[in-house]
């Protein structure tokens, strides 16, 4: 059975910095593919990036040049890191695993947000 635990987040200034940390079990990280995605109250969930197995990234394009995501294969876990917060990224953000789509899939213009497993969440508030 996949589990994806969470953990880091928290309140930051804008500017400010975090990293968010996954760890996995019963789901392989150098082999298989891992997402990113965020939702904001009253919003839709929303891909924020991807990684696949090989390595190539993809980040939505309000984050771009500002978050980063890696993974570290030999202890199955995925970081996030997050710099030049800015108040609208305020949201719950979550460690996703086995998309049921091509693992970098865009659609208008939006990373996929659809995953089969994503972690409990973690809530990241940037105030102004």
């Amino acid at each position: 059975q996949v589990q994806l635990v969470e953990s880091g987040g928290g309140s930051v200034q804008a500017g400010g910095s975090l990293r968010l940390s996954c760890a996995a079990s019963g789901y392989t990280y150098s082999t298989n593919c891992l997402g990113w995605f965020r939702q904001a109250p009253g919003n839709p969930r929303e891909g924020v990036a991807v990684i696949d197995d090989s390595g190539t990234t993809k980040y939505a394009d309000s984050v771009k040049g500002r978050f980063t995501i890696s993974t570290d294969n030999a202890n199955n876990t995925q970081f996030r890191q997050m710099n030049d917060l800015k108040p609208e990224n305020t949201a719950m953000y979550y460690c996703a695993a086995d998309p049921p789509v091509p693992c970098i899939t865009v659609v208008a213009g939006k990373l996929t947000a659809a995953y089969n497993y994503f972690g409990q969440g973690t809530k990241v508030t940037v105030a102004p």
